[in-house]
């Protein structure tokens, strides 16, 4: 029992194919570490990572022979369970290299499908994630079988020579692509009842976006005590999440949490979530929320402006969040030098000062022995000796535990000037980090959903692009019905009825561009009596 159970919880070791690296500035054989943590969420494990130095496209595999050959051989000496290509391969391909290798092979594509299968929770992710798996197998169905040529139906003459198996699968599941859709509708059209609800409540809606594993939903759940789900996973959640948020000064906004983005999303994805995606794309305001304490942010928002522009959302404001900014502040690159830890240097310092004493004593020895032994008064040397011979042992003593606590303090001195020095250098890296991350991000808040650093700027900057800056107004009385639109269009914070005029401090969405006109009607009403 316990040997059948060791093997049911045995991870799958999966050889990963790495594609090359033309990216600028990217090394040609850098690791594809987004596979990994993607081949990790899986639950499976790495065996071996083989980056490829070029693609040589050919008919049958997609890549030279010589390489495929030194693929297969590796994966059967590493005794690997599949093979994970890092770019989608086609079901030809896909069919030929399982038949070479006798494992599975699939690409990236099928690994995200798979984790967006163990991930779905709600009816409407289930019914995506099978939307999707669906239409990628479809194509792909004829490597599940050995053997297609078994036929079904009468005899000949009478109702046809049948079906073989293969069209059948394909029949069922077009069949069930066409249900699900279905079914994906009415989904589709009670989600446009809820936010036709909530518009009618007035109430801004702002959208968590980014990519995935950047925190979005530790964030909301930061601002708003909510409970959504959270783990240091890919794609932990999938099921767009909606809670209320103050400002402050009365007002409340809707913050929506979305699926992370990944590069090279499939598109069977990207359409069987365009109902979850869509909640992006209604948004009054976008969030993008980056890891600041990864490496690859930048090219991860890239990849996130591209998905927004895919679903249409790329012309709506948004606002770059930097989250993990703790992170950032507290990147070490480590406090080795060139010799070790500081810690062995300074025992090194202290071994050496004792060694140093002692030969300074052992010297002093010699010299006495020496003079002994020319002066020829050895008897009166060694009755001055016996008389004073105390007198001179203390004061030798008192002379080397001064010399040995001199160098050890030297010694303590050094070991403390070169943490001083290592910590310098820390805060270094740290400023070169910061300023790189500023120049890439200008405008960017820096936030950290872990210890609600930065949440008060995030408040004050979502006030301003949804309601407006803070603004003061002199209204004649003869226009008072510009304190009606206001407080339709905007938020009124205070408001007095004087015989100068009505006098309004409010909020009122909308900017003044460069030439003078404002981009809202309202703001473009009230502006001509700013004060």
């Amino acid at each position: 029992m316990v040997e059948v159970q060791q093997e049911e919880e045995k991870k799958a070791r999966a050889l990963l194919i790495g594609a090359p690296n033309k990216g600028k500035g990217s090394r040609p054989d850098a690791k594809p570490e987004e596979l990994e943590g993607l081949v990790k969420t899986l639950g499976m494990e790495t065996a071996g990572i083989i980056v490829l130095n070029r693609i040589e496209p050919t008919p049958a595999y997609g890549i030279g022979t010589g390489k495929t050959k030194e693929i297969a051989a590796k994966a059967k000496e590493l005794f690997a369970d599949c093979i994970i290509f890092d770019w989608e391969i086609d079901p030809t391909k896909q069919r030929n290299w399982e038949k070479l290798c006798s494992i599975p092979v699939f690409d990236r594509n099928e690994v995200i499908l798979r984790i967006f299968a163990s991930r779905a929770q709600t009816k409407e992710a289930v019914l995506q994630v099978e939307l999707a798996r669906l239409t990628y197998s479809l194509p792909r169905l004829s490597h599940m079988y050995g053997d297609l040529a078994r036929q079904r139906g009468g005899s000949y003459g009478s109702k046809g020579s049948g079906e073989t198996q293969l069209e059948l699968d394909r029949r069922q599941t077009e069949d069930k692509i066409v249900q699900i859709k279905k079914e994906l509708e009415q989904v589709t059209q009670t989600r446009r009842t809820q936010r036709k609800q909530r518009e009618r409540n007035s109430f801004r809606n702002c959208a968590l976006v980014g990519y995935t594993n950047a925190g979005k939903s530790s964030l909301l759940n930061a601002l708003t005590g909510a409970d959504v789900f959270v783990e240091n996973k890919l794609f932990a959640t999938l099921d767009p999440t909606t809670r209320k948020f103050s400002l402050g000064e009365g007002s409340t906004i809707l913050l929506t949490d979305t699926v992370g983005f990944i590069s090279n999303l499939p598109h069977t994805l990207i359409n069987a979530f365009r109902s979850t995606l869509e909640e992006a794309s209604f948004a009054d305001l976008l969030l993008i929320v980056v890891d600041a304490s990864d490496p690859e942010c930048r090219k991860q928002y890239e990849q996130v402006i591209k998905v927004l522009g895919e679903i249409g959302a790329d012309k709506i404001p948004r606002l770059v969040l930097l989250n993990k900014w703790d992170a950032v502040k507290s990147y070490c690159p480590g406090k080795k030098t060139g010799m070790g830890s500081i810690e062995d240097s300074a025992e090194a310092n202290v071994a050496g000062a004792g060694e140093s004493d002692a030969c300074a004593n052992g010297g002093l020895l010699a010299e006495e022995s020496d003079a002994s032994a020319n002066g020829g008064l050895l008897a009166k040397q060694n009755d001055a000796s016996a008389n004073g011979g105390l007198s001179a042992e203390q004061n030798d003593s008192f002379a080397n535990t001064a010399q040995l606590t001199e160098q050890n303090d030297s010694s303590a001195n050094t070991a403390q000037l070169t943490e001083q020095n290592d910590s310098s250098a820390n805060t270094a890296n740290n400023s070169a980090l910061i300023a790189s991350l500023n120049a890439a991000f200008p405008g960017a808040v820096k936030i950290s959903a872990k210890t609600k650093e930065g949440f008060s700027e995030l408040s004050q900057k979502i006030t301003e692009n949804l309601l407006g800056s803070l603004k003061s107004y002199l209204i004649p009385m003869a226009n008072a019905n510009l304190v009606e639109l206001a407080r339709k269009n905007g938020t009124i914070l205070k408001e007095e009825w004087l015989e100068d005029g009505i006098h309004l401090e409010a909020r009122i969405p909308g900017v003044i561009e460069e030439n003078g006109n404002a981009t809202t009607r309202t703001m473009a009403l009230l502006n001509p009596y700013a004060v």
